[in-house]
């Protein structure tokens, strides 16, 4: 399960630094008992919803009641959280 508190904690410390690899790996360490994965935004398909958005970042649920884990839109099953970078364009 997915708390709103746990998931504006989590973006709140990424807002205090930079979404990168190593911001995820010390995010792993903090909440050892989630799944975090981290990639850019454009890498997410389908145009799902984000959990949670913010400047720079979006977050996305994970679930995995299907025995594969896949985005999810319920906070009550995920287990974990996807966190999708997003770079503004330039034109």
């Amino acid at each position: 399960m997915i708390t709103q508190e746990l998931a504006e904690e989590i973006a709140a410390r990424i807002e205090a630094s930079t979404l990168s690899e190593v911001l995820v790996a010390e995010l792993r360490l903090a909440y050892p008992n989630l799944h975090l994965t981290y990639c850019m935004d454009d890498d997410i398909h389908g145009n799902p919803t984000p959990y949670l958005g913010r400047p720079g970042f979006n977050m996305y649920l994970v679930g995995g009641n299907d025995h594969c884990p896949g985005l999810s839109c319920s906070p009550e099953t995920a287990s974990g959280l996807v966190l999708a970078e997003v770079i503004e364009d330039e034109d």
